[in-house]
Parts: C-alpha cells; sequence; structure tokens
C-alpha cells in the first residue's frame, strides 16, 4: 500500500472515529455517564468485537471486510498509534496543570495509607489469579514466567484511573475540598507505583534488571529536576505572560517543546512518555500561562487526539476470543477480585484513618475506577508480547465495568446534588 493510499484510509478512519466517539459519547452523557467512557466503548464497537462480527449475522452484511478495510493494520500500527500518543501525552499535562500539589501536604498521611491499601490488595489478588491461572488459561506469553505474569497482573489490577477521577471530582464540584484533595492525592500516589511496578516487571521479562533500575532511577531524577530546576526557570516566563496579558505563539511553542522533550526522556528511560508529560503540567506556574496553555490545548486534545486512544484499545479488543465458560468465569472473577481489592480497601483505609463513613465510601468509589490508565498499561503489555488478546480483553472489559460503576456509585454514596451542568464548554476533567 502506497502512502497516498495510507493517507486516504486515514483520513477516512479519522472521520469514523470522532463520529463514533461522539456518537456514542452523547449516549453515554444522556445516562449520566461521562463522555470518556462512551469513548471507551466507542472503541469497542468500531473493533471486530462488534463491528467485525456483524456480517455474521443472519443478514449477512459484509461487514467484517469492512471493518478489516477500514481500520488495516498498516494505519493501525503506525499512524493511528502515533496520534494516539500525542493525544495522550497533551492529555495527561493538562491533568496535571489541573492538579493542585498544594493541597497535597493537608491529607498527605490519609493519602498515603489509601493509595497504599489500594495498591497492595489488588496487587495481592491480581498475582494469586495470575499464578491460579497461569497454566489453565492461554492469557499470558508462553515465553512469560510466573512471577513475571504475577507481577504484571497484580500492576494492571491496582491501577487507577486518575484522570477519570478527577473529572467526577470537578463535575460534582468538589475540586479543592478535603475529599476531592485525598481522592487526587491517593490516586495520584497509586498511579506513580503502579508504573514503577510495570517498569520492574517488562525488566524481568527482557531478563534486563537493568530497564528497571534505569526506569525507577530516572523517573525519579526527572520528578526531582522537574520540582528544583524547570519550576523556578518557569517563573519569569509566566511572570512574562501576566505582564503582557496573552500567551505569544512564541512562548506556546516552547511549553509544547518542553513538553514533547519531557515525554521523550520518560519514554526513553521506560517509566513512560504519560508520567513526564503529567509532572510537567503539575509543576507548571498557575495563572494566566497555565489557564491559556489549557484554552489552547483542551479542545483538540479532548475532542480529536485523545478518542483515538480509546479506539486503537477498543480495535485491540477481541471479545470473540472469550469464546468458553473458562475464560468467561476468569472474566468474572478478574472483575470481582478488582472491585473487591480497590473498593473495599481504599474505603476502609479512608475510614481507619479518620475520614467518615460517606466519604470513604465515595473514595473508595472513584478510586474503583480504571479506564485511561488500565489501557495505558495493557496497552503495554500488549505490545511487549506479554499478554495475549485474551487476557487483554478480559481486562478491557474489567476497565470498562469498573469505570461505569463509578459516577453511579459515587452518587448514590454522596447524593445527588449541586452537580454542574456539563456542555461542550466545560472544563478539561468533566470531560
Amino acid at each position: 500500500m502506497s502512502n497516498f493510499d495510507l493517507s486516504i484510509q486515514y483520513f477516512l478512519q479519522l472521520a469514523v472515529i470522532l463520529a463514533a466517539c461522539r456518537l456514542v459519547g452523547w449516549a453515554a452523557r444522556w445516562i449520566g455517564q461521562p463522555q470518556v467512557v462512551g469513548e471507551m466503548i466507542a472503541g469497542v464497537v468500531l473493533g471486530p468485537s462488534v463491528l467485525g462480527l456483524l456480517g455474521e449475522r443472519p443478514f449477512g452484511l459484509p461487514l467484517p471486510d469492512l471493518q478489516k478495510a477500514l481500520f488495516s493494520e498498516p494505519v493501525l500500527k503506525t499512524v493511528l498509534y502515533c496520534m494516539a500518543q500525542v493525544g495522550l501525552v497533551l492529555y495527561m499535562f493538562l491533568v496535571g496543570a489541573e492538579f493542585n500539589a498544594g493541597l497535597l501536604r493537608e491529607k498527605g498521611r490519609t493519602a498515603a495509607a489509601v493509595s497504599a491499601s489500594g495498591m497492595f490488595v489488588p496487587f495481592v489478588l491480581g498475582a494469586i489469579l495470575a499464578f491460579l491461572l497461569f497454566e489453565r488459561l492461554p492469557l499470558f506469553n508462553p515465553a512469560a514466567s510466573k512471577a513475571e505474569a504475577a507481577l504484571f497482573m497484580g500492576a494492571a489490577m491496582c491501577i487507577t484511573a486518575f484522570p477519570m477521577l478527577a473529572r467526577i471530582i470537578v463535575e460534582r464540584g468538589i475540586a479543592g475540598t478535603r475529599l476531592g484533595t485525598l481522592a487526587l492525592a491517593a490516586g495520584s500516589m497509586d498511579d506513580a507505583a503502579a508504573w514503577c511496578v510495570l517498569a520492574i516487571v517488562l525488566a524481568s521479562f527482557n531478563a534486563n534488571p537493568a530497564i528497571a533500575m534505569t526506569a525507577i532511577a530516572g523517573g525519579i531524577a526527572y520528578a526531582v529536576v522537574a520540582i528544583v530546576v524547570i519550576r523556578p526557570l518557569l517563573r519569569p516566563l509566566a511572570a512574562a505572560v501576566e505582564a503582557r496579558g496573552e500567551l505569544t505563539p512564541r512562548v506556546f511553542s516552547f511549553v509544547l517543546m518542553l513538553l514533547l522533550a519531557a515525554a521523550w526522556l520518560t519514554d526513553y528511560v521506560r517509566i513512560y512518555a504519560v508520567f513526564g508529560a503529567f509532572i510537567l503540567g503539575a509543576v507548571m506556574p498557575r495563572g494566566r500561562l497555565c489557564r491559556e496553555l489549557q484554552q489552547k490545548i483542551e479542545p483538540l486534545t479532548t475532542n480529536f487526539l485523545l478518542p483515538l486512544f480509546f479506539v486503537y484499545s477498543g480495535l485491540n479488543t477481541r471479545i470473540d476470543l472469550v469464546s468458553t465458560g473458562a475464560l468467561w468465569g476468569a472474566a468474572a472473577v478478574v472483575l470481582v477480585a478488582a472491585c473487591a481489592g480497590k473498593y473495599v480497601a481504599c474505603a476502609l483505609a479512608a475510614r481507619l484513618s479518620g475520614e467518615s463513613l460517606r466519604d470513604s465510601l465515595a473514595i473508595g468509589a472513584l478510586m474503583n475506577a480504571r479506564g485511561l490508565m488500565e489501557l495505558i498499561i495493557l496497552n503495554i503489555g500488549l505490545e511487549r508480547g506479554l499478554i495475549t488478546h485474551e487476557l487483554f480483553t478480559i481486562m478491557v472489559l474489567m476497565a470498562i465495568v469498573t469505570t461505569l460503576m463509578a459516577t453511579p456509585l459515587f452518587n448514590w454514596v454522596y447524593g445527588r446534588f449541586a452537580i454542574p451542568h456539563i456542555t461542550d464548554d466545560a472544563p478539561i476533567l468533566v470531560r
């Protein structure tokens, strides 16, 4: 296929992807779910799990051929993948820019307790499941060891959908409150630890301990440099923007260059680009610089680039591969273990730390969502050949279900009051 043919196909892909995400996203919001839930489901709908199977129904429509032709391997594995990664980096930068690190000190001890519980319990449950299922079902690469499978499964089970959590917090109008600060702090700690575990898993799978050491040391070093060096250097830039009253194209280009360099660096040391993007967003000086960056980046990212990542994940999801009772049984056990490990453990830790029963249950509901971060870690495992498409599909289904549960559970616990109306002009984390 020539480059010209690839570009023609890619533009059609983009049109179909955006149309599907908006349509399914509208349906999700109509039933009270965030846009991100619709985008996750749209990806599965466009993939072989739904669109690719319609031709096997009594109508006999040739849709499997259409699905394969529309999302061919050359475009899927190259252009769509790269564009999805760019969207992911920009979005995580925005998430970091929304994060109020100063509030972390107020609830640091409780957040650490919630995060530790939300990491340890689901990690142990995931590791036990991996040991039990390793030789019974085709879930892992035969080249992987039981220990590697256990580590990956544990890391995948204990991840939290930090962006999803932030969206619900802003949507409910509790950003900056005790509950909102505690949940954001615990979620950020949770995900940072999960990335370190994932680095160890991949290092072991590649028989190279240096990968894990480089990832962890490099990630810590980057975070320290960002806080100690980059943040002070950005303050004069922020002051200049305040004085001028606008974000100039030159400053905007510089920040984008810095963001891409941060993403490259953390990707290079194997802690992954999203970590670099989030940290850089977190150290950006608050004020006009941060606000205008969000205003310029948010529309294109959330409406165009980020949906590509959800669809890319959905295209790799093959529900038809979960075709036996044993595999569906494994999917049910994974879902139960995921909910018990996150919801129960985090709620109990918050309660024991002195939070009210209502706030504790609400924190458990928020921490239980997997969403975007789960898809990231699963895509890495699939890309590196550690897991099979069967396990990828089971875990994607778990991510979708736990994410679908988050908002209804939170509303049930916290009560439906003072919910801001979500419009197309809503802040980044609401959408």
